[in-house]
């Protein structure tokens, strides 16, 4: 039996649902805490990443069971601060909480990152593509990759890098378009790449489970598209006004998920706008 340690929401309570609860026992921290959800194979614990004294619980108990993290949470705000808590600071401080004889047979650790760690480029962008230190989130994601490779070393450290998240409850795009508060940016050099929320959670569940991986993989769909295409198809999808232009300095670019669909993972939506056509065929929850 494996023990999972989840550190995030959504997409960790996705991720679970996927394995097998045979052979893995979940557990979870939240800032908030969460009940027992119906049909939850997760038993949360409260704690808060940015206090040592909170994650001194890891020490203890099942805590000191663990075999695996999916370490997937989000910074309470847009801020230097709110980034360092969750990665650069966060990520180091959760490892550091665990017991030594649990850090020393834990067999995987899956930071979920960012693409933004990028900056534009027209040019295909895959794992050896070198990353631009621009702002304080692409430091702070950075500092936790550099981390997670310095404690856990080849093999037990894997860093996950996702494009845009959407799917059920994460279709803020289309709301916007439909209120008209989203405009298209103008000219070349504008790419959006996606990856449906349940295709990110199988990356998930792929890369805790495979043998050998490499340190690092880009998780997103086949279908990187230029901004404006994807707005304007979006809009047609949800009966909303085509978006007005705003002329942009170049943003984005063209992510591959070669590496990772070579390591044996498969998206379910490979294609962005059947995915969100999809989620607005089917009513919310």
């Amino acid at each position: 039996m494996n023990t999972l340690l989840l550190v995030g929401g959504d997409l960790c309570e996705r991720t679970a649902a996927m394995l097998d609860p045979g052979h893995w026992n979940c557990i979870g921290l939240r800032r908030s805490g969460m009940g027992q959800a119906p049909n939850s194979t997760i038993s949360w614990h409260k704690a808060d990443l940015g206090s040592a004294e909170s994650l001194s619980v890891l020490g203890n108990g099942e805590f000191a069971r663990i075999t695996h993290v999916l370490y997937a949470p989000s910074p309470g705000g847009r801020t230097m601060a709110h980034y360092a808590e969750v990665y650069s600071c966060g990520l180091p401080r959760l490892l550091g909480s665990l017991s030594m004889p649990c850090l020393n047979k834990l067999q995987r650790c899956v930071l979920v990152g960012s693409s933004a760690v990028w900056g534009p480029s027209d040019n295909w962008v895959d794992e050896n593509t070198p990353t631009q230190r621009t702002d304080f989130r692409s430091e702070s994601l950075l500092d936790a990759e550099a981390a997670l490779h310095a404690v856990l070393g080849p093999g037990r450290g894997v860093a996950l890098r996702l494009s845009g998240l959407y799917g059920p409850q994460r279709l803020r795009l289309i709301d916007g378009l439909r209120g008209g508060r989203i405009a298209a940016p103008d000219g070349p050099g504008h790419w959006a790449n996606r990856i449906h929320i349940d295709d990110a959670a199988r990356a998930c569940a792929h890369l805790l489970t495979m043998a050998d991986p490499l340190p690092l993989y880009i998780g997103t769909d086949d279908t990187p598209l230029p901004t404006a295409q994807l707005y304007d198809a979006l809009a047609r999808f949800a009966g909303a006004p085509a978006p007005a232009r705003q002329p942009q300095a170049p943003s984005g670019k063209r992510l591959s998920n070669a590496r990772l669909r070579a390591s044996g993972w498969t998206p379910a939506w490979p294609d962005t706008l059947q995915g969100y056509a999809a989620c607005l065929a089917t009513p919310a929850k």
